[in-house]
């Protein structure tokens, strides 16, 4: 029997479930509702739609494929977050999520939905790769026709007509500066196309920047047999996660919102301190653990953490090398925030694998690693670890160790075959490389590298 609102009652009694009526207006459109989302935004809406708030169901939006969409309309948009840590797991129902809408088949109906009055919020997890962005951080106009961008222009024209209030455009991605991307991004996309989407978009629509934390592995087919066995029906939209959460928000809505600070997340003046700490110290840290994790034989975070030189690469990125980066917001401890970080890799519920964090790893490089060599070159520091890192991942896109799932596998095996192992890091990094950013390796870090080329070649 699968998991739907007729058959709630079929549950375990200690399962919480929805307690308010679900029959209410859609007040968010996602893009984007991977498992992710449905642990994090999702979560932090169901609280608020249950504690007596109303018109903030979702729309999510599927831009790739329908899988999303045909594990949760079946099921009502009903899902179960389970929750795993040391002490066991806790499982809830969330009912936050009203339909899923898939890009291609159902355009119309996702026009509507952003179009309506009912709708004051449109929100982002589509990953780095989603933005649609060429190597030099512009837009990639091409790509980008198979985005989110049409639809949302022609949503925002019909606002424009309807004279609608404006929309908060939230990006809850791992970009640095989410915010001021996305707006940077659709404002190049809106040069020169229809005036009454630009206008609506410039004038009216705020694009607040965010920070998201939450691990939520891949769900696999082990996961959910177990949860049908405990539970008693099945439900192919459960994700697993972590206990903890943060969700940090600037305040710049455009106009109504949940009250999601009432249920956990900080709405604050300025983001960045948040939002750099987590790139630079837990994203980092992650792909670090991702292509030297692999290199060395694991699986899990939670196996490569375990690992004493990965151990000590890890903390010396973060308290080392990342931390005196980031100019700390009032009560950032940064370094108690690396304990908790490596308490919370160490949870061996999770199994949070490590091919999965290693994916587009083009897209997320820049922001997790070469910002930080950047500063501390300029300051004349020395950055062991992540080049240790960036080693691992140049040896990872080589593509003869494993399977790379990037959205520039091509082009980064075609360097390397260009190039070699002699010139590969010029030819990636700098100037006139392939991965645009603001460092450029001296003579000292291109022959670090390289040494660590030819050692774990």
């Amino acid at each position: 029997m699968r998991l739907s609102q007729q058959t709630l009652d079929h549950l375990p009694g200690a399962v919480a479930c929805p307690n308010y009526d679900r029959d209410q207006a859609i007040g968010i459109v996602h893009f984007g509702l991977g498992a992710f989302t449905r642990a994090h935004q999702a979560w932090y809406t169901d609280r608020c739609l249950d504690v007596g708030e109303r018109g903030w169901m979702v729309s999510g939006v599927s831009l790739r494929s329908a899988g999303v969409a045909h594990q949760l309309n079946p099921q009502d948009g009903l899902y179960t977050l389970v929750e795993r840590s040391a002490e066991g797991e806790t499982r809830q129902v969330l009912g936050a999520v009203g339909e899923v809408l898939v890009a291609g088949t159902d355009d119309d109906a996702i026009i509507a939905r952003i179009a309506s009055p009912d709708c004051h919020i449109v929100s982002f997890t589509v990953t780095e790769k989603g933005y649609c962005r060429a190597p030099d951080g512009t837009l990639d106009r091409a790509l980008a026709e198979q985005g989110f961008y049409p639809l949302l222009e022609k949503a925002l024209a019909v606002r424009q007509t309807a004279d609608l209030p404006g929309l908060t455009l939230l990006s809850c991605d791992n970009l640095s500066g989410n915010g001021k991307v996305l707006r940077a991004l659709l404002t190049q996309w809106f040069a020169g196309r229809d005036s009454r989407a630009a206008d609506y978009f410039t004038n009216r629509c705020t694009t607040p920047s965010s920070m998201v934390d939450r691990i939520v592995p891949a769900t696999t087919d082990e996961d959910l047999a177990k949860l049908e066995q405990t539970m008693g029906l099945r439900d192919e939209g459960a994700v697993f996660t972590e206990a903890f959460s943060q969700w940090v928000i600037e305040d710049e809505f455009a106009d109504a919102r949940p009250q999601w600070d009432a249920q956990g997340a900080t709405i604050v003046a300025d983001v960045e301190p948040y939002e750099t700490a987590k790139l630079r110290m837990l994203n980092g840290a992650h792909s670090l653990l991702a292509y030297a994790g692999l290199d060395r034989g694991h699986e899990f975070v939670h196996q490569a953490i375990a690992d004493p030189v990965l151990l000590d690469l890890v903390s010396a990125l973060m308290r080392d090398e990342a931390a005196p980066t980031i100019q700390a917001g009032a009560g950032q401890d940064l370094d108690a925030y690396a304990d908790s970080l490596i308490a919370r890799f160490a949870n061996p519920t999770l199994r949070h694998r490590l091919d999965q964090i290693a994916m587009d790893g083009s897209q997320k490089v820049a922001q997790r690693w070469l910002d930080t060599l950047a500063i501390r070159q300029e300051r004349g520091k020395d950055s062991p670890a992540i080049l240790t890192g960036l080693s691992h991942w140049l040896l990872h896109v080589r593509g003869d160790r494993r399977r790379v799932d990037d959205p520039m596998a091509g082009a980064l095996q075609a360097r390397w075959q260009e190039a070699g192992a002699r010139g590969v890091v010029q030819a990636m990094f700098g100037s006139d490389g392939l991965i645009a950013s603001r460092w450029t390796p001296d003579a000292a870090e291109r022959a670090f590298i390289e040494a660590r080329l030819r050692a774990d070649d």
